[in-house]
C-alpha cells in the first residue's frame, strides 16, 4: 500500500478542483499538493454530461475563473468549450501533472496528535487500496452523485416499449431523428434539451408538473466587445465580470424586493417570445422569482421552438407510463418513441466520503457550516459549494482563495490545526439551503446546518462573501488554531 504525504490534497478534478489547484500553485508555491480524481478524465460536470445542447446556464464571465479570461464571444458556453477552458487552465498552471486519475476516495481519518489526515482511496485500474496523508483537504467533489441522476418511480414503466434515458447517462448512439420525444422536467436541463433536439425530432414535448421562470439571454454581449477594444485582456475581463456580478445581484435582490413587478416583467418577455397563440399557463409559476433557480433561455431558442410548433409544452401530472407513451392525470395520453427523464440530480455531501475524527465518525448533518466553506468541529477541511442564485465559480474562486490564505496563515504562525468551534448558545440551526427546488428538498437534511448568525449563516451573496473570505481576519475567535500535540488520540482510544 502506497502512502505519500502532501501539504494539501484536493479531491475532484472538475471545474472547482482544477481552479483550486491553480490557486494553490499561484498563492502557495512552496506547498505540495495533489488532486485525487475518481474518473479517468478531468472536467467533472462538463465531461460527464453529453446530452444535446449541453451548456452553462450562467454567463461565462462569472462561470470562468477570476484569474483566466474567457476570450470567446459566447455568453452561455457549450459544454465542450467549457471543458477545453478548464483543461487550458490546468495546463497553464502546471496542474495536469498533479492529478491522480482513477483514485476514488473512500474515507478520510483525522489524527489530532500529528494534525494529519489519512486518505484511503481505491485505484480503479489496479483494484488496489491506497493511502496518502496530508495536513489540509479541500473537497471539490461537487454536490451531486456521479453514479446516476434522480429517476422517480412511475407506474407502468415496464410496459413502455420505447426508450427511456436520463441526461446524466446520455447514450452516445441515441438516434432521435424524426422521433417523437417527451422531456419530463422543467429545469435548466429540460430548457436546454428542448430547442437543441427540436430541429431533428418529429416533435418534442416538455412535460412539466409546474412551470419555471425563464428568461431569454443573448448569445453575445456587445458591451464585452467594446470593453475588449478599449482595455488590455485581463482588465477587460475583470470589468465585464464585475458588470455581470452587479447585474446578477441587482436582478436577484430586485426580485426579492419587488416580486410582483419582476414577475410581470419576466412573463412579459416570455409572452413576447412565444407569441399570442401559446397558452401562458405553461410559463406562469405559482412562486416568486428566485424561490427556485431561474432558467436562462439562450437567444430565446426555446420560445422560438414553441412558437413555430416544433416543440410544445404540457403542464400536468403523470398517471402512468403506457405501451406507447405517458398517460396524464387529465386523461390525455402523450405518445413518444423516446422519454427523457430530465428529473434532476441526487444530491450528495462530500462525495459520500466517510469522515472520522480521532476515531469517532463525523456526522455532517449534526454540525454547522462555517463561512460556507468549513464545518463545525472538522479540522483543516474546506468544501467548495457554489451559489444557487449566481455562478458556481464565483464561490469556488473565493473558497480556494480562503483555503490558500488559511494554509499560509497556519504556516506563518506555526500552527497545524484550524477548527471552527461555536461557543455562542444563542446560535440556532436551520437547513443548509433555503431553496425550494425538488433536488434540494430531497436530500438537504443530509447536509450540515446553517446557523442564525455569521459566520455560521450561509448568506448566498457574493459581495458579503468577498469581504468575509478574502479580507476579513482569519483569527476571528470562531476558527480555533492550535499546534499538533504529538500524542495520537486514536492510539489512546485503542489502548483504552
Amino acid at each position: 500500500m502506497s502512502k505519500d504525504h502532501f501539504d494539501v490534497v484536493i479531491i475532484g478534478a472538475g471545474l472547482s478542483g482544477i481552479g483550486a489547484g491553480c490557486h494553490f500553485t499561484k498563492k502557495c508555491p512552496g506547498k505540495t499538493f495533489c488532486i485525487l480524481e475518481g474518473r479517468d478524465v478531468l472536467g467533472g460536470t462538463w465531461e460527464i454530461f453529453k446530452y444535446p445542447g449541453v451548456r452553462s446556464d450562467s454567463d461565462m464571465f462569472t462561470l470562468g475563473y477570476n484569474f483566466k479570461p474567457w476570450t470567446s464571444s459566447q455568453f452561455l458556453a457549450d459544454g465542450p468549450s467549457i471543458l477545453n477552458y478548464i483543461t487550458e487552465a490546468a495546463a497553464e498552471h502546471g496542474v495536469l501533472e498533479k492529478i491522480r486519475y482513477n483514485s476514488l476516495v473512500k474515507s478520510i481519518e483525522w489524527d489530532s496528535g500529528d494534525a494529519t489526515w489519512t486518505i484511503t482511496y481505491g485505484d480503479k485500474k489496479s483494484g488496489n487500496t491506497n493511502q496518502i496523508t496530508c495536513n489540509v483537504i479541500t473537497s471539490c467533489t461537487g454536490y451531486f452523485d456521479y453514479k446516476g441522476g434522480y429517476e422517480p418511480e412511475f407506474d407502468g414503466r415496464e410496459d413502455y416499449k420505447g426508450t427511456i434515458v436520463h441526461p446524466q447517462k446520455w447514450p452516445a448512439d441515441l438516434d432521435y431523428k424524426d422521433k417523437k420525444v417527451i422531456v419530463v422536467g422543467s429545469g435548466a436541463t429540460a430548457v436546454t434539451l428542448l430547442p437543441a433536439m427540436a430541429t431533428d425530432t418529429a416533435h418534442i414535448t416538455m412535460l412539466q408538473r409546474s412551470p419555471t421562470y425563464m428568461g431569454a439571454v443573448p448569445d453575445t454581449d456587445p458591451t464585452v466587445a467594446i470593453t475588449r477594444k478599449l482595455m488590455p485582456e485581463l482588465m477587460a475581463y475583470r470589468v465585464s465580470r464585475a458588470q455581470k456580478i452587479a447585474l446578477t445581484y441587482g436582478f436577484y435582490y430586485g426580485s426579492r424586493a419587488f416580486p410582483k413587478a419582476i414577475r410581470k416583467l419576466m412573463l412579459g418577455g416570455v409572452k413576447l417570445g412565444v407569441g399570442p397563440d401559446v397558452d401562458m399557463k405553461h410559463f406562469e409559476p405559482y412562486y416568486n422569482v428566485w424561490d427556485e433557480r431561474v432558467c436562462a433561455v439562450k437567444s430565446g431558442d426555446l420560445f422560438k421552438a414553441v412558437k413555430d410548433g416544433s416543440a410544445s409544452m404540457v403542464t400536468d401530472h403523470i398517471e402512468r407510463f403506457t405501451e406507447n407513451g405517458i398517460l396524464l392525470k387529465s386523461g390525455q395520453e402523450l405518445e413518444a418513441d423516446i422519454v427523457v427523464l430530465a428529473t434532476g440530480l441526487n444530491l450528495q455531501f462530500f462525495g459520500g466520503i466517510k469522515i472520522t475524527v480521532d476515531g469517532e465518525i463525523y456526522e455532517p448533518a449534526e454540525k454547522m457550516n462555517y463561512k460556507g466553506i468549513m464545518f463545525e468541529d472538522l479540522p483543516n477541511v474546506g468544501l467548495t459549494f457554489g451559489y444557487t442564485n449566481a455562478s458556481w465559480t464565483l464561490k469556488a474562486d473565493l473558497s480556494s482563495g480562503f483555503m490558500t490564505r488559511l494554509v499560509n496563515y497556519m504556516d506563518k504562525h506555526n500552527v497545524q490545526k484550524a477548527i471552527p468551534r461555536n461557543d455562542d448558545p444563542s446560535v440556532t440551526k436551520s437547513l443548509f439551503l433555503d431553496f425550494q427546488s425538488g433536488y434540494v428538498q430531497r436530500a438537504i437534511h443530509k447536509f450540515p446546518k446553517m446557523g442564525s448568525k455569521l459566520p455560521w449563516k450561509l448568506v448566498q451573496a457574493y459581495p458579503v462573501d468577498l469581504v468575509m473570505l478574502r479580507y476579513a481576519k482569519l483569527d476571528d475567535g470562531k476558527l480555533k488554531f492550535s499546534k499538533a500535540t504529538g500524542k495520537s488520540k486514536v492510539s489512546l482510544k485503542q489502548a483504552s
